[in-house]
């Protein structure tokens, strides 16, 4: 392998590693939620309100930290949200109540979400605009490893010593990262110093993204239908421990095996871009996720399927949101030359955004059926789907554009 081309695959990795954070710190706690229950004297459906205020956190975190890459470079932002996170990742050891896990899981969510932003904005800084939507599904397959890994070693972890050696895990891992992007990650795109982090600018620059059509089009058909798999994660522990009465061992293995469904259709979509566009196989995925889960709907409410046929309408759900997540992100960003970290900033907080709102709600039902999860997944996607169809056709053409600025790997 030549030097520039290892120097691509090594600069993936690291990407995908950073990617790779928040869905350990949101996956690897999961099997040990009754464990975690009865510590804090509280029900596994009060536990996910830890996830959901998660997920608050990352959509907070990616306006804050998207001026501060733009300001600042992209490591000293990636690095102080980091400590932020090892710290709040201690301070769930605290946990008494869960008030308490709740509000120390958004804190680590305002940290860790500065590695998803920084890793998104510097697949723009390092490679062309074209190989957009590939870099992020090769990202994705790195980031598949958390579902496969993470809720197996979370509930060794929490049989064997205990749940709270989970937080210290993910503080460990996020310190190998700053030490990693330390010493082999490039800076990418420079500092500005003419990037004002006064709010009133900050507000005009998150406007101007948001005045962009292609951007609002995309990043929201691809928040809402992207929203379906951050509700499947959250009421997981619901729908297997609780409605299927699965144990934790059998919920990691099904956790892991749906994952599959999504890792694999991000590396299908790295085929299929070679004879399709982002746009047609963003629109296909959609096509397939709505009535898959119009079916599920309908046959939860009518008591047609038991736990089989649930696994198999996820997985096709979760493979539809493989082949659309790439495709909405590139597509969103492709217009923008300057402002990737606002850009890629304010598309995390839309897909983050709209996600917590609706894994929220299945905490806040407290419900302990399968119906309001489904519900949520069914009106998602369609929702998705027609902001797609009504966006498209004010867009006279798609736009794509280079980043000026940045400093893009040898080919």
């Amino acid at each position: 392998m030549s030097k520039p081309r290892a120097n691509r695959v090594l600069i993936i990795l690291i990407l995908g590693a950073l990617s790779t954070i928040s869905p350990f710190a949101i996956d690897m706690y999961l099997p040990a939620f009754p464990g975690i229950a009865a510590a804090l004297h509280t029900s596994t459906a009060k536990i996910s309100l830890s996830i959901s205020s998660y997920f608050v956190g990352l959509a907070v975190g990616q306006l804050l930290y998207g001026p501060l890459l733009d300001r600042f470079g992209r490591k000293l932002p990636l690095y102080a949200g980091l400590t932020v996170f090892m710290v709040a990742s201690l301070l769930c050891l605290l946990s008494r109540t869960v008030e308490w896990l709740v509000a120390m899981r958004f804190l680590q969510a305002l940290g860790g979400c500065a590695a998803q932003v920084a890793s998104m904005a510097m697949v723009r800084d390092f490679f062309p605009v074209h190989e957009t939507a590939r870099i992020i599904s090769l990202l994705i397959l790195i980031i598949g490893v958390s579902p496969l890994l993470a809720p197996t070693v979370g509930g060794y972890v929490a049989l064997h010593l205990g749940w709270q050696w989970v937080f210290i895990i993910l503080a460990l891992f996020a310190f190998l990262m700053v030490a990693v992007c330390q010493w082999r990650l490039p800076q990418g795109h420079p500092p500005d110093p003419g990037m004002s982090l006064r709010l009133a600018p900050i507000c005009r620059n998150f406007a101007a993204v948001l005045r962009e059509r292609q951007f609002l089009t995309y990043a929201l058909a691809g928040a809402f239908s992207f929203s379906g798999l951050l509700v499947y994660v959250a009421a997981s522990p619901l729908i297997f421990m609780e409605v299927f009465h699965v144990s934790a061992r059998t919920f990691g293995a099904i956790f892991a095996g749906l994952s599959v469904g999504f890792i694999g259709s991000n590396q299908v979509n790295i085929v299929l871009l070679k004879r399709f566009t982002s746009e047609q196989v963003f629109r296909g995925a959609l096509w397939v996720e709505c009535p898959a889960a119009t079916l599920f709907l309908v046959g939860t409410v009518c008591g047609w399927f038991g736990l089989a046929p649930t696994l198999v309408l996820l997985f096709i759900s979760l493979s539809s949101l493989g082949l659309a997540f790439p495709n909405a992100a590139a597509l969103a960003l492709a217009p923008f030359d300057h402002n990737i970290g606002s850009a890629s900033a304010m598309l995390g907080f839309l897909q983050v955004g709209v996600s917590s709102l609706a894994s929220a709600s299945i905490g806040l039902f407290d419900s302990h059926s399968l119906l309001p999860v489904v519900l949520i997944m069914a009106a998602t996607s369609w929702i998705g789907l027609a902001i797609l169809v009504v966006g498209r056709r004010k867009l006279s053409q798609l736009r794509f554009v280079e980043e000026q600025g940045a400093t893009p790997l040898a080919q």
